[in-house]
């Protein structure tokens, strides 16, 4: 694939994965569809592995974005050490492009938790498991957790 085509496609995977966080939430989910539609990689099982991870963790904001854990398992498909490799090495490559991809994540939204985000998002961090909360969130969010998980999934394409 050229140069152009290439970021065609990225630029299409931005489009979709950023809909389909605004149409049904859950960014790693958004994020590794959007990757398994592109490009394929992604099997079923990681997709709804991937859930629980959203909102920093089971909603608790405390770990990192929804987003950014997707596309960080989206690298391991690639990249990661294989089962049958677990005594022979760490695999430190992966361990290099993840930690490249989260300094790149960091830069553009300047953090990498959920809640991080919600301040830089917002000005003020929010309870996702108290509904009045969550829904203040998702109205002053606007658009935004959908550009994040648009963004990393361009990169992704860019990337993989």
């Amino acid at each position: 694939m050229n140069p152009e085509q290439r970021a065609l496609l990225a630029q299409q995977a931005y489009d979709k994965a950023a809909k389909y966080e605004l149409d049904y939430g859950c960014c790693p989910q958004c994020v590794l569809v959007t990757v398994q539609e592109t490009l394929g990689l992604i099997d079923d099982q990681t997709i709804k592995a991937s859930h629980g991870l959203s909102g920093g963790g089971g909603l608790l904001g405390e770990g990192i974005c929804g987003a950014l854990s997707g596309a960080l398992l989206a690298l391991s498909a690639k990249y990661g050490r294989d089962r049958d490799k677990l005594a022979t090495g760490r695999g430190i490559n992966n361990f290099k492009k993840a930690k490249e991809f989260t300094e790149r994540f960091r830069q553009e939204f300047g953090g990498v938790t959920c809640k991080e985000l919600q301040q830089q998002f917002t000005g003020r961090t929010y309870d996702m498991w108290q509904a009045d909360q969550y829904q203040a969130f998702d109205k002053e969010r606007g658009k935004q957790c959908a550009h994040a998980t648009g963004t990393v999934t361009r990169w992704l394409v860019e990337m993989l």
